[in-house]
């Protein structure tokens, strides 16, 4: 089912999502299950599933010479999205990137996903490589998320990269983007970054999800603002808890965000992580009791793999 029709279905009640990263290579699947049992009885409708693109390794050779090598080591994102439907019953949103693809690589994804009976995917640019100061498509890949979001409309269409396919078994996804209360980082202001995101509705996303935030009060003045360009399609809050002192400096500065004064206080007090993550567990339940008063229709959390907290901070919600 799709994300739209799930939302459609729930008739106003806020429901409750999550997102998960496949395991690193050589690891069992069985502890990705670990962290998603706790987490069913709150009756998600469906699970994101991240992908990471390519990484640089380096190998020594004999001599002292380091050969570098292409590998990616979080492989397996539509496979996992196959075992979760499988073994759960529920419906799974792959997360589709722009950076690592070429588009041919992209519509063999795509494929995949509707042959499986997979009706959502999530379609993001990417970050660019830990090397690269600015991100660089792949040669024939799709630089913006924006073409991203048109090869899958096309495809829905039946319009293949080579050819259109005169068929009755169209692909017809759902198609969710993210958006950034605080802009992108890489956005020169919030109204250009709201521009590219109207950009990508009208190119036939169906959907927004945010990126993390810890003040609510800039998720209300992005939905106002997206409201006031004609953007009119559901935008997901999303919410992560902080769980280590450190975050309070890593989070800044991947994701460009700002952290209320009250929240940095009360982590500074801390003496552990373990009292860090009990401030973080009940920041964001404050967060997601506002938010579901507002009628947000998901509250989407990012796991990061760990699911202890966040069914700590869903047994207060729902």
């Amino acid at each position: 089912m799709k994300i739209t029709d799930h939302i459609k279905g729930a008739k106003g009640k806020t429901l409750f999502s999550f997102e998960i990263i496949p395991p690193q290579k050589g690891q069992n699947i069985q502890k990705l299950y670990d962290n998603i049992d706790p987490l069913m009885e709150f009756k998600p409708p469906f699970i994101d599933v991240t992908t990471s693109r390519e990484e640089h390794v380096y190998i020594e050779k004999p001599g002292g010479l380091l050969q570098k090598k292409v590998t990616r080591m979080r492989p397996g994102t539509v496979g996992i999205c196959a075992s979760l439907m499988n073994k759960y019953q529920i419906d799974t949103v792959p997360h589709v990137l722009c950076g690592g693809f070429t588009r041919e690589e992209t519509e063999y994804v795509l494929v995949d996903c509707h042959y499986l009976g997979i009706d959502n995917v999530m379609a993001l640019r990417g970050d660019a490589m830990k090397d690269e100061a600015i991100f660089q498509a792949k040669v024939e890949g799709n630089q913006y998320a924006s073409e991203l979001v048109k090869q899958i409309s096309d495809l829905n269409q039946g319009k293949y990269l080579h050819e259109i396919i005169e068929t009755t078994y169209k692909a017809n996804f759902c198609i969710g983007v993210a958006g950034y209360p605080e802009k992108h980082m890489e956005a020169p202001s919030l109204a250009s970054d709201l521009r590219r995101l109207k950009e990508k509705i009208d190119l036939g996303a169906d959907y927004v999800v945010t990126q993390m935030f810890f003040d609510n009060k800039k998720y209300f003045e992005f939905v106002e603002a997206a409201r006031a360009i004609g953007i009119d399609v559901p935008i997901i809050p999303g919410i992560k808890p902080v769980a280590v002192k450190r975050h309070l400096n890593v989070l800044p500065q991947v994701f460009s965000l700002d952290l209320p004064d009250e929240l940095v206080s009360e982590v500074e007090k801390c003496k552990d992580n373990k009292a860090v993550r009990e401030v973080g567990i009940e920041w964001a339940v404050q967060q997601s009791k506002e938010l579901v008063e507002a009628g947000v229709p998901v509250l989407h959390y990012y796991s990061m793999g760990k699911s202890d907290n966040i069914k700590a901070i869903a047994k207060e919600i729902f």
